[in-house]
């Protein structure tokens, strides 16, 4: 056997430890030091092709979370818009024509956070879950802030609740939102406010699907299905669910200001004032009852606008309901649909494309619906005085619909309220006005013309 020449091996040894070294230094460039946060305390998370994709890190992440969470019993539902959005039947639609993870077309939504809901009554404070979700690497930021259900005219203060948990893992941010039951039947989470001590850093506070401000919704049924391989439970009907967040910004009622307007002007506490209350919240219920089946969204207007804005109650001497919608959504079958629900009708008038106003009685409560023209930058309603056909405009700025309570009941109002209330009752709505006209003392009102006399029988009817 030849002898092996020593300065061959030494030359070989040296080229193979060279080549090693440089593979390590490319190793090194082009994985390692593109995912050193994977190098930070906690678990690893590993592709399934050896190589880790911002999808593989939401994916993985949304798992593991959702793991511990099954493990303590918590039902979270995904509420994600993004990933809802992707799971709608509109979209499944078209499913083959969109470009997705072949194992996460859904939960990938490409974004650095994933929304889920929890329901605040199923929610006790388990320092387990909270430990378990730490041993497996999640970093946690807890925001509270004070239940405005123990708010009222007598107790301002509140304590405070969990409104919302931020976990993070690896960069992703998983957000847990609580929701509450309110007295009108309906679910709210809060407004996510960051205190002065809080790491801004911490999330992506701007691309959060809740938080920006209070939301109301609908209880969602809830289905658990799999997606992407994962257990999760979804609303049944995802559509209507992803309508009402786009719509869910809740206003709460001003009780610091109505309990010192009530100081001043005291509430009527008189056997006939507590009946026109009850009245009222009765009346209303069944209005709204009655709007929801016909599928038309409606909001308080006028008076009853203003009690909720200024005293959390009703004016107990206006003595009726008002209600305001937009033409857009007037159907023929409106006056029927009032009708089988018990009320009478007491006037109709205008048409359907001038100043229509209807008014139908519960009792001794009116019921004053007035329809909303849009006009440029303004919108505007009628108003008809029955001996004369003189017409008068009241004239509103452009507003959106938020969502707030009045006795009892999830309704809608103005979400710039305040200006909505100050162009009908001016700068001094605050002082209670006994004696109102509603063709002169409105700061809003203009004369409109005169209805044709030949026209009266199909335009001012009055039962």
């Amino acid at each position: 056997m030849p002898r092996v020449n020593r300065t061959t091996v030494l030359t070989l040894l040296i080229i193979s430890s060279s080549v090693f070294l440089l593979f390590q230094l490319y190793y090194y460039r082009k994985y390692v030091s593109k995912h050193a946060f994977l190098l930070q305390p906690g678990p690893y998370i590993l592709s399934r092709d050896g190589y880790l994709t911002a999808n593989d890190i939401q994916w993985q992440s949304t798992k593991k979370f959702l793991g511990v969470a099954r493990h303590f019993g918590l039902p979270l539902f995904l509420a994600d818009t993004a990933a809802l959005t992707l799971l709608s039947q509109d979209s499944l639609r078209q499913r083959d024509r969109l470009v997705h993870e072949p194992h996460c077309s859904f939960l990938c939504t490409g974004r650095p956070v994933t929304s889920f809901a929890l329901h605040a009554n199923l929610w006790k404070y388990e320092p387990g879950f909270l430990l378990a979700a730490e041993q497996k690497g999640f970093e946690l930021l807890e925001l509270r802030g004070r239940d405005p259900r123990l708010a009222s005219l007598d107790n301002l203060s509140g304590e405070e609740i969990p409104l919302h948990f931020l976990f993070r893992l690896h960069g992703h941010v998983i957000q847990v939102v609580f929701l509450y039951e309110r007295s009108g039947n309906y679910l709210w989470h809060g407004e996510l406010r960051l205190k002065a001590h809080v790491d801004r850093s911490f999330a992506p506070f701007k691309l959060l699907d809740y938080g920006r401000h209070p939301g109301s919704y609908d209880r969602p049924e809830l289905v658990l299905t799999v997606v992407d391989g994962i257990d999760v439970r979804i609303p049944r009907n995802i559509s209507r669910f992803l309508s009402e967040q786009r719509q869910a910004r809740f206003l709460e009622c001003r009780y610091h200001d109505a309990r010192n307007f009530l100081q001043l002007y005291p509430d009527d506490v008189s056997s006939d004032a507590v009946d026109f209350r009850r009245k009222v919240k009765s009346l209303l219920h069944l209005a709204s009852r009655t709007l929801a089946k016909l599928d038309i969204p409606f909001w308080l207007s006028s008076g009853t606008c203003l009690g909720w804005f200024r005293q959390c109650s009703v004016i107990s001497y206006s003595r009726d309901v008002d209600i305001g919608i937009f033409i857009g959504d007037f159907r023929s079958d409106i006056v029927s649909a009032f009708k089988s629900a018990g009320l009478s009708l007491k006037h109709k008038f205008g048409k359907v494309d001038d100043s229509l106003e209807l008014s139908f009685l519960s009792e001794d409560v009116k019921l004053d619906i007035f329809f909303f023209y849009d006009n440029g930058d303004v919108v505007w309603n009628g108003g008809t005085q029955a001996k004369s056909g003189k017409k008068f405009k009241y004239i509103f700025p452009r507003f959106s619909l938020c969502w707030a309570e009045l006795l009892e009941l999830k309704v809608r109002v103005p979400c710039d309220t305040l200006d909505y209330v100050t162009a009908n009752y001016g700068v001094t709505w605050s002082v209670p006005v006994r004696n109102w006209d509603w063709k002169s003392s409105p700061s809003n009102v203009q004369r409109n013309g005169e209805w044709p006399r030949g026209e009266w029988a199909e335009l001012i009817q009055v039962y």
